[in-house]
């Protein structure tokens, strides 16, 4: 099957948020402000409810066939509806089990609600037995099925108490972790016009989860040590051949961590 590991990166809807609040004429960054601040008031965190939210980027790594790819959707001036349709499309293409750190609750979510705001179609995703026998025991809305793989939902038992961060459990099994950037940072980055740097950020975060995802694979049985180690290797070459920089600091930070591990 082919395998599709996922993350998305969002900032404030202030065009949702104007309406929300009647913020007239203000500018997004005073939007947004107003947004994080009634937030604090209902729930006291700045984290936005999930309708509020507005993606920029998706990045993926795909792994088909004997090919592996490391990428984010679009291009630096896709439009978001561009960027939820490209997501769906790949469903569509490959069918792929679809891999996320945390996608149950929030990635997925998302771009349940943007798909909905711009009125993509992605009926792949949405099937669940009533056209196709085959997702009706395995599909993407099932919590415990096993076409959609959250793997912090999974490891922690599918219970609350025992989630972890993927800086925390990538750093547990000597991968690089975070590099530079967390996602609290992300809307100011953007608002500096560094949409790039998001970019790169998103491609570093679903690498590490395709990593953990390998070492999960091992775990449950699905690959041997040999192809364990053959997948690694795979991946480190594909990253030996980029000529990203983020991608040549990811590569060095995962050399530096198994050289003094």
């Amino acid at each position: 099957m082919n395998t599709l590991v996922f993350d998305i990166e969002t900032v404030p809807d202030v065009e949702f948020g104007r309406r929300l609040y009647d913020a007239g004429d203000l500018d997004d960054a005073a939007v947004a402000k107003i947004m994080f601040f009634k937030q604090r008031q209902a729930r006291q965190t700045n984290f936005l409810p999930l309708p509020q939210h507005r993606i920029v980027a998706i990045s993926v790594v795909l792994r088909s066939g004997d090919d592996l790819h490391v990428y984010s959707l679009g291009d630096l001036q896709s439009s978001e509806r561009e960027l939820v349709e490209r997501f769906y499309d790949g469903l569509e293409r490959y069918a792929p089990e679809l891999v996320s750190w945390n996608g149950s609750g929030f990635d997925l979510p998302v771009l349940n609600y943007r798909a909905l705001r711009h009125g993509v179609t992605a009926e792949r995703y949405w099937e669940i037995g009533d056209r196709d026998r085959d997702y009706r025991f395995s599909n993407y809305l099932s919590r415990f099925h096993w076409r959609h793989i959250d793997l912090m939902d999974v490891l922690a038992g599918f219970q609350i108490g025992g989630r972890a961060s993927l800086e925390h459990v990538a750093t547990l099994l000597g991968f690089p972790g975070k590099l530079g950037m967390s996602g609290a940072q992300v809307w100011d980055r953007y608002q500096r016009g560094e949409l790039e740097a998001v970019r790169n950020y998103c491609e570093t975060d679903v690498l590490n989860t395709y990593l953990i995802f390998l070492r999960f694979q091992l775990i449950r049985g699905i690959v041997d040590q040999g192809r364990y180690t053959s997948e690694l290797e795979r991946l480190e070459h594909k990253l030996e051949q980029a000529d990203q920089p983020h991608l040549q600091e990811f590569l060095s930070a995962w050399r530096a961590v198994r050289h003094e591990s």
